[in-house]
């Protein structure tokens, strides 16, 4: 298992960690996604590791950023 934290922008209520937590679990190999809302941080479990491109386009598609 491979575990990954990611700052998430825009995120202010339980909605917004409901849509990222969503998008990000579709992802391939996702086994847990963890949002801690105060900082933004999302720590996703995966099999392996994640394609930065598609973590980005999942947080995208629920309508946030992920900080670079």
């Amino acid at each position: 298992m491979r575990t990954t934290t990611y700052t998430v922008t825009g995120m202010t209520c339980a909605h917004c960690v409901n849509a990222v937590t969503e998008e990000l679990r579709h992802l391939d190999g996702v086994s847990a996604v963890q949002v801690d809302l105060p900082t933004g941080a999302v720590t996703v479990t995966s099999d392996g590791p994640l394609d930065p491109a598609e973590v980005r386009a999942a947080v995208d598609e629920a309508g946030y950023a992920v900080a670079v």
